[in-house]
């Protein structure tokens, strides 16, 4: 049997093929062999456990087989398929069984395959991903260390907390500092990592924070609004790490622990005074870091990235996701919400109720249950405006809010030239808002006279009266009408008592008359 152990014990010795060959007894095209297929595979030392038999598994799988009577595996051409889209270990025995059988060999069984290709995994592929297919997943996360920035005018510390997002399968990161840790953060942050990466995973595994998930409901979380509406806009999907489970996203875990070292300790000592600043040098550590070559393979993450991952991810969408944050708020008895101490208005129907509110940077959108009432242009400036929409309003608060000089001059001009002249002498002498409160009563007249019999009395009014008041319309107005009223009722008393009707019997017919002989 060949000494395969001996054999790269001597050559990591750095002794001569020739002289190895001299000592094990093998050819020198053996050794050749041999350290060849070493150096392939990565190995560059040996332990207790490499046995001479596990590195004849290790470095000529191929080998066993024939001499078991299998038809031989090509598990790179498998591992290599298998991370691929939709690709499953099934479908992969299934073409190696048809193969196998096509030439009259024996094939493996399934379940044999599965575990051989669970040994090559493990000893081929030590660094790299096994369940992780390119463009598949991004892991996100804060770190737990921060940097800090300098204020300038108080010169306080303030804290710079870190968001940290990798891909699995190249291993490619991004960094990025924010002063807090909130939902506009977070969705920024996001947004920053696929502009970095020019592309969007199928899958984002978030941690259950705040910002990202409102309830880790195991099975079913219930979503951030605002987190996911950035996924539906980039199409991809959001799928948090259960609660306690580090492992559904190891490598976002493991750079954490990596970025503390490399990025945060090389930058623990640098003095800045803006986050852009620092977030400048931050992502030139990034870039540093993305191209340092693997030890234990070839290449870089930003070299895999870019040969092997970067074709799988989903086109960037352009333009840019606008920012949107959502809370709750309680409509109050005067028809608004408060949003960020300012008030916006919805339908006075919805008093009391509780609706959603979606906030941008240009837009107040509420939502009831799921429908849109409202919208509004987002307020800025001095706290405590108000943003009213007169169709929200009751039909009373709008007339009050309708009631203004010009408005009512219009209406005035509607019922004649006597009343256009009392609004003009109350406008002229009194205040607005006193004049506009003596108008208002003017105009709830039209419920109790008409518009003829208001115009007759401003006209005897502003004729009789010097300094015309809204009492003496009203005295003038109530004799007006009951006079009116007297005189209709007069003319009805005269048509009852006269005789000339057919239906009105006289005197002859009750006998108050005697009949002439």
């Amino acid at each position: 049997m060949i000494q395969y152990r001996q054999i790269l014990e001597l050559h990591f010795k750095g002794t001569s093929q020739r002289t190895i060959s001299s000592s094990v007894g093998h050819s020198r095209q053996t050794i050749s062999d041999v350290i060849k297929k070493a150096k392939q595979l990565g190995l560059t030392d040996l332990n207790d456990d490499m046995t001479n038999q596990w590195l004849v598994e290790f470095l000529f799988p191929e080998k066993q087989d024939i001499a078991k009577g299998y038809f031989p595996v090509a598990w790179e051409e498998v591992h290599r398929e298998l991370q691929k889209k939709n690709m499953t270990l099934k479908l992969l025995h299934h073409e190696y069984s048809q193969r196998a059988r096509d030439i009259n060999k024996i094939p493996y069984a399934y379940r044999t395959f599965c575990n051989n290709y669970g040994k090559y995994a493990r000893k081929y592929k030590l660094t790299m991903p096994i369940r992780r297919k390119p463009g598949e997943i991004m892991e996100v996360d804060w770190a737990g260390d921060t940097l800090s920035i300098q204020d300038r005018s108080t010169g306080e510390e303030l804290p710079v907390y870190l968001f940290v997002t990798v891909l699995p399968y190249s291993q490619l990161f991004y960094v990025e500092g924010f002063l807090n840790m909130k939902s506009r953060s977070w969705l920024t942050a996001h947004i920053h990592a696929f502009e970095y990466f020019d592309g969007v995973p199928e899958v984002l595994v978030p941690d259950n924070l705040k910002t990202g998930v409102k309830k880790p409901i195991k099975g079913e979380p219930i979503l951030n609004e605002a987190y996911r509406e950035l996924a539906d806009y980039y199409q991809t999907t959001i799928v948090p790490a259960r609660i306690r489970a580090p492992k559904d996203k190891p490598s976002v875990e493991g750079n954490v622990g990596y970025i503390s070292r490399q990025i945060i300790a090389s930058l623990r000592y640098y003095q800045c005074f803006s986050l852009s600043d620092l977030n400048t040098q931050i992502l030139k550590q990034v870039n540093r870091l993305n191209d340092e070559p693997f030890q234990k393979r070839v290449g870089s993450r930003r070299s895999v990235f870019n040969e092997e991952e970067k074709a799988k991810l989903i086109p960037l969408r352009h333009p840019r996701y606008q920012l949107s944050e959502w809370k709750t708020a309680k409509v109050q008895l005067n028809y608004h919400i408060q949003v960020n101490r300012m008030y916006y208005s919805v339908p006075y129907e919805y008093v009391q109720s509780q609706v959603d509110v979606r906030i941008t940077k240009d837009l107040i959108e509420v939502y009831f249950k799921e429908m849109r009432i409202a919208s509004h242009k987002t307020l800025s400036g001095e706290i405590g405006q108000y943003s009213t929409n007169p169709n929200h309003m009751p039909d009373n608060h709008r007339q009050y809010l309708e009631h203004t000089p010009d408005k009512i001059r219009k209406w005035a001009k509607t019922l004649g030239h006597n009343t256009e002249k009392f609004v003009e002498y109350i406008l002229e002498n009194h205040v607005e808002k006193k004049a506009l409160t003596i108008l208002l009563s003017v105009r709830n007249l039209t419920k109790y006279y008409s518009q003829e019999l208001i115009e007759q009395g401003c006209e005897t009014l502003m004729t009789i009266s010097h300094i015309p008041t809204l009492s003496v319309l009203k005295t003038i107005l109530k004799r007006m009408k009951e006079h009116q009223k007297s005189k209709e009722n007069g003319t009805l008393n005269e048509i009852k008592t006269n005789n000339d009707y057919g239906f009105v019997r006289g005197a002859r017919y009750f006998g108050g008359i005697k009949n002439e002989k």
